[in-house]
């Protein structure tokens, strides 16, 4: 099989995304919610998904590596350095509760480097899209025509709008033996702060509506279709203690609008960090 070209490869990813939300969104606020072994939520609808996702990835993409939330990972066929990775719905919780803001994520890595992403909001109707030299493109609702978006002008913190899903692992609530980051300065510091969810929230930085979105403790399907997005976008993303290498591995994400606010976003942030 020849190796194939970057926007089939996005085409494709756009439609398991619309067949992901062909399992989803039937059971939306008509699925029983279980319980997994880490205590994170998990339903019907995510296991759907996913098994359809996978199920056309075999036809499609038979050579390339899949490693997803619910099913683990399948390897690549040998000298193939390519793997896609799934969350069916990113935020269980916000789908278990009957909220709207959850997605779904695919994104491509080639030799470990997010190279592609989908974020696809089945219950909005939106779709955020990306790919290494391509931009950044934004669906409204589907059918409707896709327009590229770009991040905010730049800004220093104390204009800027910022967001993270919760405040696990931060000066707010810790675990024992954890280093919190400091949210609550970065709170303070910033124009406009909100909790929100989960992939959503690195959506609306695509699309200059936040400057600033990160989330702490995070899984390789949580990132790897984040990334492409926000940097296609012009926005610049690092784990929190702000490194880029093998970034879908980081278990952290922090993206922001512009260079010189992610410096000031990531000093305040990191608790070795001094000046403030």
């Amino acid at each position: 099989m020849t190796a194939p070209d970057r926007k089939d490869d996005l085409e494709l990813a756009l439609r398991l995304a619309d067949h992901a939300a062909e399992a989803i969104l039937p059971k939306f606020r008509r699925c029983a919610v279980e319980w997994k072994a880490d205590g994170t939520e998990v339903t019907a609808a995510d296991r759907a998904a996913e098994e359809i996702i996978r199920e056309l990835l075999e036809r499609e993409r038979p050579d390339d590596g899949v490693l997803g939330e619910e099913f683990g990972e399948r390897a690549s066929r040998p000298g193939n350095h390519r793997r896609w990775v799934l969350d069916p719905i990113d935020g269980t919780a916000a789908f278990a509760l009957g909220l709207p803001t959850f997605g779904t994520l695919i994104a491509l890595l080639e030799e470990d480097e997010p190279v592609l992403g989908v974020i696809q909001l089945p219950a909005i109707g939106e779709t955020t899209y990306a790919a290494t030299g391509l931009g950044c493109w934004w669906r409204p609702t589907p059918g409707e025509p896709a327009e590229r978006v770009r991040v905010a002008d730049p800004a220093p913190l104390s204009q800027a709008y910022a967001s993270t899903t919760n405040p696990r692992s931060s000066d707010i609530i810790c675990a024992p033996g954890h280093v919190p980051y400091r949210l609550g300065l970065l709170i303070r510091s910033v124009k406009k702060f909100r909790f929100v969810g989960d992939c959503v929230q690195f959506a609306l930085v695509c699309r200059g509506r936040l400057n600033v979105a990160f989330d702490s403790v995070m899984a390789p399907w949580d990132i790897a279709a984040l990334v492409p997005c926000v940097e296609e976008a012009g926005g610049v993303a690092s784990s929190l203690d702000g490194s880029r290498d093998r970034i879908a591995f980081n278990r952290s994400l922090v993206t922001s609008s512009d260079p010189a606010l992610h410096a000031e976003v990531l000093r305040t942030l990191n608790p070795d960090e001094s000046g403030r």
